[in-house]
């Protein structure tokens, strides 16, 4: 069954989830207290890090498995805004970006795509959730799309009932401004099945299944 997935989705306890301005040298702006516990080895599997595999790092690396096709809001690719400048900008990831897969960036300018050897295509379109929807689900090859973020793209396939399964992960510090991912998780208690489960480095994981 095809599934729309967001995964490793930091959430700070007051419900923030991004950082006001990203810039080059804040990819996420002023909210680095929110990965300070990721293990970002991990995400195309576990047997990639050298390290124990632990509950975290079990739960992190479901962020690759299944996915066909990956939508992302235009700030996780970079921090321009307007028309794209010709600065030969190619995402944060220089020459190897991790998805391998059709990643569609959601942009008020759309330009033709950029490809790499690994198999990830950035595309660009301008279009609402469901329709980007539908235009990576035909690219995902029957397997399922990944939202990527950021938090702003997120609410709006939330408000669009557009998400069939949700990983974020409560991160224990406080932040007091920054972008909200929502205002009040219980709208979503109608919606969902939640799971939850804490571990020893203070992250707390919620699996968010949508009820059939």
């Amino acid at each position: 069954m095809f599934r729309t997935r967001i995964h490793n989705l930091f959430v700070s306890l007051d419900g923030f989830a991004a950082g006001d301005h990203v810039t080059f040298d804040e990819p996420i702006g002023d909210a680095a207290a929110l990965f300070s516990r990721f293990d970002g080895r991990v995400i195309m599997g576990i047997d990639r890090a050298d390290a124990p595999i632990t509950v975290d790092r079990a739960l992190f690396s479901m962020w690759g498995q299944g996915i066909g096709a990956e939508i992302m809001g235009r700030k996780k690719f970079g921090p321009q805004t307007g028309p794209w400048p010709d600065d030969g900008w190619q995402g944060w990831w220089d020459d190897a970006p991790p998805f391998a897969t059709p990643c569609f960036i959601l942009t008020h300018h759309p330009r033709p795509p950029i490809e790499f050897a690994n198999g990830t295509v950035f595309h660009f379109i301008d279009a609402y959730p469901a329709t980007a929807l539908e235009t990576a689900r035909a690219a995902a090859g029957g397997r399922d799309v990944r939202l990527g973020g950021g938090p702003s793209t997120i609410r709006q396939f939330l408000d669009a009932d557009l998400v069939d399964f949700m990983h974020t992960i409560t991160v224990p510090v406080v932040l007091g401004t920054r972008v909200h991912l929502w205002d009040d998780p219980g709208v979503l208690d109608e919606r969902f099945a939640l799971e939850s489960v804490s571990t020893p480095s203070g992250l707390t994981h919620r699996l968010w299944n949508r009820l059939s």
